[in-house]
């Protein structure tokens, strides 16, 4: 199954945040919207990301003053992506690898939507669930 087919199921919607936003406006969305990551874009253009991980290794160091700090402080600018042709079985892969837990996905620079493990997770367990279907139908014929 292809990254677009992951997105036309689960949609497109992104909530983002600006390298200007605050660490304390982050924290407010990822709480909002049951979120782990959120891309950091100039206009549609993907810069970096920043993750729950990103914020609790800093606030260890900077403690409480890290949530008026700007986004562009704590995001991770070097982004691992993905492209709506990948497949969504090399992606686990890339992400169990490279120890990722979301990646978005970029279209010519502009970010198209983002997937994470769970999603990934969850076309899998849906392909074994058909695979084992199809198995009990073609045994009982």
């Amino acid at each position: 199954m292809r990254i677009a087919d992951v997105l036309r199921s689960k949609g497109t919607d992104v909530v983002t945040v600006t390298t200007a936003d605050t660490v304390g406006e982050v924290l407010r969305l990822f709480a909002q919207n049951n979120l782990g990551a959120l891309p950091v874009v100039d206009g549609m253009h993907l810069v970096g990301i920043v993750s729950e991980r990103d914020i609790v290794r800093r606030l260890y160091d900077r403690g409480a003053d890290l949530l008026s700090a700007a986004v562009a402080e704590v995001m991770t600018a070097d982004v691992v992506t993905c492209s709506p042709d990948d497949q969504a079985a090399d992606l686990a892969r890339v992400m169990t690898d490279r120890r990722v837990r979301h990646l978005p996905v970029v279209i010519d620079g502009a970010l198209a939507g983002i997937v994470s493990i769970g999603d990934l997770v969850k076309v899998r367990i849906d392909m074994l669930e058909k695979e084992r279907e199809q198995l009990e139908s073609y045994i009982q014929q």
